[in-house]
């Protein structure tokens, strides 16, 4: 089997004079996406916060490509191939949908194509391309904030709540751009709670629930099993119905 990419051993996490994470550990294949699964609270942006380096780890040990961050800064992590895209997108609301995205693309020819399979990929992007990006509604915010961290020449996109408050067409947009980031090798975490585009999308979850990790393994392994959905996310499934 190959090494994981990204590997959490124990992890202890605390945000001001709350424990947050308890001893948290698991590893991620690489060139797969992994879904991060939980109840709200159960600790998932915290998580990623934690590879980040955004968020206080107090134990335990975080490893990527078996290289300990715990000693690095966020600007180091990213350096090494780690991109962060947060549920509140973090775009600059001053500057246009196309300022954003230059600032992540690469120079050169190559940056111009990227460009520009990127607007082929979300039309939306060019057709505001010189719209102030504070202008954007929450859900065009999102897509902009994703389409800037995929220019980053990243090997591992953690990725939080990316459906969250768009429209089905976007959704769709979604899905097919994070298939084409696995299909060229790209690994992906991803906290989703949108259960039926995480089934889509996942091959391998985590699950969390008090900020300890319940499960780990396939994610159609944990599909299959309606009491563990129900007890771990609040989902009931009716009886045959497929995962």
């Amino acid at each position: 089997m190959a090494d994981p990419i990204l590997t959490l051993a124990g992890v202890d996490t605390h945000i001001g004079r709350y424990h947050i994470l308890h001893r948290v550990s698991f590893s991620l294949p690489e060139g797969r996406i992994s879904v991060l699964l939980g109840r709200n609270g159960a600790g998932k942006t915290t998580t990623l916060r934690s590879i980040m380096g955004l968020a206080t780890v107090r134990g335990g040990e975080i490893r990527f490509r078996g290289i300990p961050l715990g000693a690095l800064s966020t600007a180091r992590r990213a350096r090494l191939g780690l991109a962060y895209v947060p549920e509140n997108t973090g775009v600059f609301g001053s500057l246009s949908v196309g300022e954003n995205l230059r600032l992540a693309a690469p120079r050169g020819a190559a940056g111009r194509a990227a460009l520009e399979a990127l607007c082929g990929r979300f039309p939306m992007l060019a057709e505001r391309w010189g719209q102030a990006a504070r202008t954007l509604s929450g859900g065009q915010r999102q897509i902009l904030a994703l389409a800037r961290a995929l220019l980053l020449p990243a090997e591992l996109y953690l990725i939080d709540e990316p459906s969250k408050g768009l429209a089905p067409v976007m959704v769709a947009e979604l899905r097919a751009a994070l298939e084409e980031f696995r299909a060229r090798g790209k690994s992906i975490l991803l906290v989703e709670q949108n259960l039926a585009l995480a089934a889509a999308l996942g091959e391998h979850a985590v699950v969390l629930e008090d900020g300890c990790c319940v499960h780990e393994g396939p994610l159609a392994a944990f599909l299959a099993d309606a009491a563990r959905i129900a007890r771990h996310l609040g989902i009931e499934r009716p009886a045959g119905e497929a995962a």
